[in-house]
């Protein structure tokens, strides 16, 4: 990837640097030469983080979002330009098992960024929200207009993020930029619950692939090289096209179902002859969920590059490589 003067010598601020996005977008903000730093909770060794060689090449602050000192000092001490909040606890699984720990992290954490960016007087911030924050609607896809009304603890956080993101606009003029991207997925991912990861292990393991629901759920996967394409335009754009306190649906715009996607890994991996376990053991989760990502198309001139095939390969052989670098 190409470097990108916007970004040249930049100070940006990435919470959850670590995870699954926020790996690939500091990787791709260092490319530019911004100088990042990076604020992580728990340092996994085995991680995409570490496998670029990212803690060389940011200045890391230890702790979490929800330390409000810790993250008004740090956006005060480097003169943080750009805020990406990507910190979260974002497995569904445990956000119902956990609900008051997933409250802290994704709502405190939150309104922590965004109260430390307002006093500092901080450019730009962009905020992951996720399509999870709209709960169920008949009327399929979502749109950016669709209400917000999550009803489980996951899908609650993230819309409380959300609408408080939206009034540290409308109240302060923060210029605040919010996400809400399709089902994540992409190298690095070690939430071995979720199907592309889970499938991926098993299929470089000989094993057969477990499916938790009844396949049947509908969902838009998302390459998470795509969202970091997404990321970086929303915020190059937010204060120039007057998008500021605005919402994004980032997706493919082409959901396909759990058994689809377990079918063209199992097609990938070679392995045809492993067939699939289904459970049917989902609970709380949403039976159909996709976006339309028209508000992106025509305001940042924004679509995605890769097929879900195309990223499927790419994850493959993602994990296929870090797995034959060490004991699994």
């Amino acid at each position: 990837m190409t470097k990108n003067n916007f970004w040249h010598s930049r100070n940006v601020f990435v919470s959850g640097c670590t995870g699954l996005l926020g790996s690939w977008l500091t990787d791709e903000l260092v490319n530019k030469s911004a100088n990042v730093v990076g604020l992580i909770r728990d340092d996994f060794h085995s991680s995409n983080f570490h496998s670029l060689n990212l803690l060389n090449k940011i200045t890391k602050v230890d702790g979490s979002v929800e330390d409000f000192n810790l993250i008004l000092r740090t956006i005060n001490e480097y003169e943080i330009d750009t805020i990406f909040h990507l910190a979260a606890q974002t497995i569904v699984g445990t956000a119902t098992k956990s609900p008051i720990s997933t409250f802290e992290s994704n709502i405190k954490g939150t309104w922590n960024i965004l109260e430390s960016a307002r006093q500092v007087d901080t450019e730009r911030v962009i905020i992951a929200s996720s399509d999870k924050a709209y709960g169920i609607h008949e009327k399929l896809p979502y749109e950016e207009t669709t209400c917000l009304k999550a009803s489980h603890p996951y899908d609650v956080s993230k819309a409380c993020a959300d609408l408080i993101a939206q009034s540290y606009y409308k109240t302060y003029k923060l210029n605040v930029g919010i996400t809400r991207c399709g089902n994540l997925y992409g190298g690095g991912d070690f939430n071995f619950s979720r199907i592309i990861p889970g499938t991926i292990k098993s299929l470089l393991n000989d094993e057969i692939p477990i499916i938790r629901s009844d396949g049947k759920y509908i969902r838009d996967y998302f390459y998470v090289k795509d969202a970091v394409n997404s990321y970086l335009m929303l915020a190059e754009k937010l204060m120039k096209h007057g998008i500021s306190g605005e919402a994004f649906n980032f997706g493919t715009e082409k959901p396909v179902s759990v058994l689809e996607v377990v079918d063209m890994l199992i097609e990938i991996s070679g392995k045809k002859n492993i067939t699939k376990k289904i459970l049917n053991e989902a609970h709380n989760e949403i039976k159909a969920q996709y976006l339309s990502c028209e508000k992106a198309r025509r305001l940042l001139n924004w679509k995605p590059k890769y097929s879900l095939k195309d990223g499927l390969k790419e994850t493959y052989e993602w994990y296929k490589s870090f797995y034959s670098r060490i004991i699994v």
